[in-house]
């Protein structure tokens, strides 16, 4: 399935004044940005519009401020940020709607960039609220609203969704390329596809995992959410993370997998731990790996054991698409980071082996990991929940709005 939203492409931005909406909710640490990855991947299309001589809006949220101005939420750094990587003079308003930023739209020279103040200073924005959209469009004087910020299009908000009934709304190209690499990595795969689900809750991706049991040809099960699995089978987790009341859920992904397999081994089919790593606490210095009968009361399961991590990198191996969403393990802690590196590697030195990497978690473990902006792999999305709901097969609310083809 191709994007069938219009994008810039489509239309006649040359010389216009358009509203961009990127996604630059990243870590910010005493004023300073620790992951810069969504603001280089938004340049692409920041670039494409100032070749047209346009006068470019930015629009973002960054946080949770409440609805309120919060020094602490302050999009000032990347203003700063984006200064440098352009090359070129980013201003900032520190406001987003109102006669400060209506006055300074109006005598924007064409070529030219302001970042405007976050969003969510104003509670309207997650209200999906049509005055606030309205301000929006209205005080800025834009032509057209680009949709680029993809890690926000699966929530409907005033920046969303009801902005794009003021002014036509088309996509930027980040975001038609997330949708397009992720839809066909979904729907039209080179095989075998194999799937790799971390992350700590299975409740929170049993629309994703339903959707790989009917999509690949193996899916291997990590991080917390494998522990749910295994205590579903008999098995002691000691003091480990593990998701209560799930059991009805887990019969059901295995009846999907059962009309799916026929006669098949369903346990060679969703790949579980055959060995974990533990400790006592997250910041436990010590990695054991231990039998999965061998799992004490005051252990944590922490990691894959290294048995599991020869098996799951020889499917990884064998893949000819590999979509991974969720660390295999308490990554955060480099002595149970061991799964999820040795995923990485197999991922990115396999020949011919096409990778979609899931935002949130995953996004951050394997830039961080290659150290060279994510070059060892395909594609490293930029949308968490975005990302996990398009991979489930959902509709996103800020795609949906924008203009057909």
């Amino acid at each position: 399935m191709r994007f069938n939203k219009k994008t810039i492409r489509d239309i006649p931005v040359e010389g216009q004044t358009v509203i961009l909406r990127a996604d630059y909710n990243v870590p910010i640490e005493d004023g300073k940005i620790r992951d810069d990855y969504r603001i280089k991947k938004s340049l692409e299309t920041i670039e494409y519009l100032l070749d047209r001589k346009c006068r470019i809006v930015i629009i973002s949220h960054l946080g949770r401020p409440g609805g309120k101005a919060d020094a602490s939420f302050s999009l000032a750094p990347v203003a700063k940020r984006l200064t440098e990587l352009l090359h070129q003079s980013v201003d900032f308003i520190d406001e987003c709607v109102g006669e400060k930023v209506s006055r300074f739209v109006q005598n924007m020279p064409h070529e030219s960039v302001v970042l405007l103040e976050n969003l969510r200073f104003h509670s309207e924005e997650k209200k999906d609220d049509y005055g606030f959209a309205s301000r929006l469009a209205k005080d800025t004087g834009a032509r057209y609203f680009i949709q680029d910020g993809f890690g926000v299009v699966h929530r409907a908000h005033a920046s969303t969704d009801a902005i794009t009934h003021f002014i036509p709304a088309v996509s930027g190209l980040l975001l038609e390329k997330e949708v397009n690499t992720i839809t066909s990595s979904m729907e039209n795969p080179e095989r075998p596809l194999v799937a790799i689900i971390g992350g700590a809750k299975i409740s929170d991706k049993i629309d994703v995992i339903s959707r790989f049991v009917e999509k690949a040809d193996k899916i291997l099960i990590g991080g917390a959410m494998a522990n749910t699995f295994l205590k579903k089978k008999g098995y002691n987790l000691g003091k480990s993370k593990v998701e209560d009341d799930q059991n009805d859920i887990i019969d059901k992904i295995y009846d999907l997998a059962k009309q799916k397999l026929k006669n098949d081994d369903i346990s060679d089919f969703i790949i579980l731990p055959e060995d974990v790593a533990v400790g006592k606490n997250i910041d436990d210095q010590n990695r054991e790996v231990v039998a999965l009968d061998n799992i004490k009361d005051d252990d944590m399961v922490l990691d894959i054991g290294y048995k599991t991590i020869e098996k799951y990198c020889s499917e990884i191996e064998k893949a000819k698409t590999v979509v991974w969403n969720g660390t295999l393990g308490y990554a955060e802690n480099r002595n149970f980071s061991h799964g999820s590196a040795r995923a990485a590697l197999s991922i990115a030195s396999t020949p011919g082996l096409k990778s979609v990497i899931g935002g949130g978690d995953t996004a951050n473990f394997v830039l961080h990991w290659d150290g060279h902006g994510g070059k060892s792999f395909d594609h490293i999305s930029t949308g968490g929940g975005a990302s996990l709901e398009l991979m489930s097969g959902q509709k996103l609310p800020g795609v949906v709005a924008l203009l057909e083809k």
